[in-house]
């Protein structure tokens, strides 16, 4: 049963058939061969759940706050005011992309946003102080990544849906990996900028009245996280009813800037319903699919499967940490989450792993697929702005960081606490 489902899988992928209409023709196909009953029967009470579910409001909400964040000018503010004060150390410009990279996720929850975003504001300047473009790339796109491990995140929202784990501690649980992963990222270009001076462009100086009055740029990204997070922690709101202020804010934040208009409105509202169309039409069928495999044993049997094995949980969880790398290179990565949670995670925590911790594992996990090739969702991204020169240059350019994020997950198997420590608070 097991090979089978994989199998047909496999070849509904290879075939190019959309995630979604993979998922379903997965679900029915293997629902009519191995149960004796009419499984296909729930499909509509399975898609009124799914798409009802308070929860999963949050995410056009959360994708409307990083639209609205973009349309507005925020991020070419907040990339402007971070480059005068990271400009003194080693990489220069480079240091702006990861910082602007890890704020930006702080609201905008989408790591191909924040790609996008920071590829359209950085690269002109890149290009002015003659950067190596590879290396300036590659900090973009692996910037990018962050936006899905600092909350809020939307893939972290899936995750618990998923595994119906609680959202706010995987927030919490998210933050100080996102902050390590953010200084690692920072580390590895100042050490790349000092063996090799030529990667590093022109050194910029600002003046301290300048840096001074640049923190007011960075006012607004604060102001959006404390709304967010900070009214999930206070206990005053869900985290959909807190995606839903997010949206408030950055609305009143846009007016403030003076950009709101009738073009602002029209990018918002069409690029917020691509995005949310695409992500519901996944989780519905993959909700579907999840149904299908709990109704004929196919999670247990894989339990029993991998406890026939006798590999100790860190072997598992070893083998599974080296069955995602693989598919991450050939999976996008939503695809990818949707497809192995409802398989993977129920054998991981019956091993005893945390929810929690392994949710964080898999992220970093999801963020090594968006930037490793041939499938890397954010190596296109960063490309399709960039418009010129070859897709290798930002493949080339992200392979150091790919390394760093490698050496977050093997910190985070031998320091569980630290994705752990603040969650006990909540």
């Amino acid at each position: 049963m097991i090979g089978a489902t994989l199998v047909l899988l496999l070849v509904l992928l290879l075939c190019s058939v959309p995630v979604a209409t993979a998922l379903v023709i997965l679900g029915l196909s293997i629902g009519a061969l191995f149960s004796d009953y009419p499984l296909y029967r729930a499909v509509g009470e399975i898609t009124w759940s799914a798409s009802t579910d308070f929860l999963l409001l949050s995410i056009p909400l959360f994708v409307m706050l990083g639209e609205i964040l973009l349309r507005a000018g925020i991020a070419r503010r907040t990339y402007n005011a971070l480059n005068q004060w990271l400009c003194w150390l080693p990489g220069g410009l480079l240091q702006a992309n990861i910082g602007t990279s890890a704020l930006f996720a702080a609201t905008s929850g989408s790591s191909v946003a924040t790609a996008a975003t920071i590829t359209t504001v950085a690269l002109p300047q890149g290009r002015r102080f003659k950067y190596s473009e590879k290396l300036f790339c590659g900090s973009i796109a692996a910037g990018g990544t962050l936006g899905i491990l600092i909350p809020p995140s939307i893939n972290l929202i899936v995750y618990g849906f998923l595994t119906n784990t609680s959202i706010p501690r995987l927030f919490l649980a998210g933050i100080v990996p996102g902050i390590i992963l953010a200084i690692l990222f920072m580390t590895c270009i100042a050490v790349a900028c000092m063996v090799n001076p030529a990667l590093s462009g022109g050194r910029q100086r600002y003046s301290w009245e300048a840096r001074i009055h640049g923190l007011l740029d960075l006012i607004p990204v604060f102001i959006i996280f404390f709304v967010v997070i900070g009214s999930i922690y206070a206990g005053l709101a869900t985290p959909t009813e807190s995606a839903a202020l997010g949206v408030l804010a950055s609305l009143l934040l846009a007016l403030i800037h003076r950009t709101v208009n009738v073009k602002f409105f029209q990018q918002v509202f069409e690029g917020t319903m691509r995005t949310s169309a695409m992500i519901m039409l996944i989780l519905i069928a993959a909700n579907f699919l999840n149904f299908i495999l709990d109704s004929i044993g196919l999670a247990d049997m894989l339990k029993e499967f991998v406890f026939g094995l006798g590999t100790s949980p860190l072997q598992t969880l070893l083998i599974v940490i080296a069955l995602y790398i693989v598919l991450g290179f050939f999976v996008e990565t939503l695809s990818l989450m949707v497809i192995t949670i409802p398989i993977i995670a129920p054998v991981l925590i019956g091993l005893g792993y945390d929810p929690i911790w392994f949710g964080v594992v898999l992220i970093l996990l999801i963020e090594m697929a968006l930037i490793t090739p041939p499938v890397g969702l954010n190596l296109y991204v960063v490309q399709g702005v960039r418009r010129t020169g070859s897709i290798s240059d930002v493949m080339v350019g992200a392979a150091p960081f790919v390394v760093m994020i490698a050496i977050m997950i093997v910190l985070l198997i031998i320091f569980p606490n630290i994705a752990l420590y603040f969650t006990q608070f909540v």
